[in-house]
């Protein structure tokens, strides 16, 4: 049993609890949530700053740390994306380091839980030894090519049918993006996830020329798949925005999680939220100020009420796989967005996302929530940009 106090705890389920102490079994489950007058100082470890639950990093690529800095910042998402596939390959060897140095990372930065995207079964053998808890998105796109829908299909269902669970996580099949999955591919990925509800993932509004291919057939898109020798003769857009079409074809009935947003308006996330309770946003700002040197507009969200989340993508577009550092980014350049705001969307909004609530997100008798020590605060005792974290549990 450990006793551990700090200035404040922040339950995140709660409000703060100043001068707080959280019990837990050598397990890291939950006892109790009390305060330090109660007890000995001898019996207590203290810490100066606050506790707050381990993170929830609800987007990574992790199969992509290889190409830490081989892709240069500010291309925009269409070269982002061709070069990406250009520079992709690596050796086994190359690979598998990287992967495991960058879980690692993620490991001290105090994530407890990744929402990881895969297209193939390279980060497989590093899940299975349960250092952080996955939920795994097998990622399917067909390039918006009707007649190769059943092909690709097949292509990435063998991935998933590869990845065995450890306890705990969890896996699904899932659309790339409304601009790379067809309609055909579309039914096929809901025909495949359980009838249970899970966490469905989709990029979304990511770059201006998406919405444009959506509304009017437009933008550098076209040039894009004609690059790759594909054509969009079977697409006919519907005169609304990107996100639209991903509502039109997905199922209402599981979690949904909107990747990026950089680009949804208030009225979209309207239309969203009233497609599905289960709606859920995954914001990356640094990989969006990496690929697009663009933000969303968080007021927007908060206005709504959206069960906002945050995410890293991979080191092939961001400097760091840190929760923390995303949220001293939003707090940086969109300063209105509180504390205790930025903190639900990484832990507890993350859980819920993913499914892990039960156990993650928020500091809770029961829970295994994992416990972060922030530090270096500002004069509030609140994040600065010069707070760390430090793992407790």
């Amino acid at each position: 049993m450990i006793k551990l106090s700090a200035d404040f705890i922040y339950p995140v389920s709660g409000p703060p609890v100043k001068e707080g102490v959280v019990i837990v079994d050598d397990s890291g489950k939950i006892l109790k949530l009390d305060v330090k007058s109660n007890y000995n100082e001898d019996e207590i470890q203290v810490h100066k700053g606050i506790i707050v639950p381990g993170f929830v990093n609800t987007h990574c690529h992790l199969e992509l740390s290889h190409m830490k800095g081989k892709v240069n910042t500010g291309t925009g998402l269409i070269s982002f994306i061709t070069n990406v596939v250009s520079q992709r390959k690596a050796t086994e060897s190359e690979i598998q380091s990287a992967i495991a140095l960058a879980e690692k990372e993620m490991f001290e930065q105090g994530i407890v839980a990744v929402g990881d995207i895969s297209n193939v079964t390279d980060t497989f053998n590093q899940k299975a030894q349960n250092n952080l808890r996955y939920f795994t998105f097998v990622e399917f796109f067909d390039f918006m090519q009707n007649d190769a829908a059943l092909a690709e299909f097949n292509k990435y269902k063998a991935v998933f049918d590869q990845l065995s669970l450890p306890l705990g996580h969890n896996k699904s099949c899932v659309p790339h993006a409304p601009y790379s999955v067809s309609t055909k591919l579309f039914n096929l990925l809901n025909q495949v996830n359980p009838e249970l509800k899970t966490t469905i993932s989709i990029h979304n509004q990511e770059t201006p020329p998406e919405n444009q291919l959506f509304l009017d057939k437009t933008g550098g898109f076209i040039d894009f798949y004609n690059g790759f020798g594909l054509d969009l003769n079977d697409f006919e857009p519907d005169n609304k925005p990107s996100v639209h079409y991903a509502l039109k074809y997905m199922n209402p009935f599981h979690r949904t999680l909107f990747v990026h947003n950089t680009l949804t308006t208030d009225s979209d996330i309207k239309v969203a939220q009233a497609w599905s309770k289960d709606v859920y946003w995954a914001t990356c700002p640094n990989a969006n100020l990496y690929i697009e040197n663009n933000l969303p507009d968080y007021q927007s969200f908060i206005n709504n009420d959206a069960q906002m989340t945050i995410g890293t993508d991979s080191l092939t577009s961001n400097w760091q796989l840190s929760v923390l550092e995303e949220m001293k980014t939003i707090k940086k350049y969109q300063s209105f967005v509180p504390f205790q705001t930025l903190l639900q969307w990484a832990t507890l909004n993350g859980a819920k996302a993913l499914g892990f609530d039960n156990e993650l997100g928020s500091i809770e008798k029961g829970k295994t929530c994992g416990l972060n020590l922030l530090y270096d605060l500002n004069i509030n005792n609140e994040m600065g940009p010069d707070t760390k974290v430090k793992r407790l549990i």
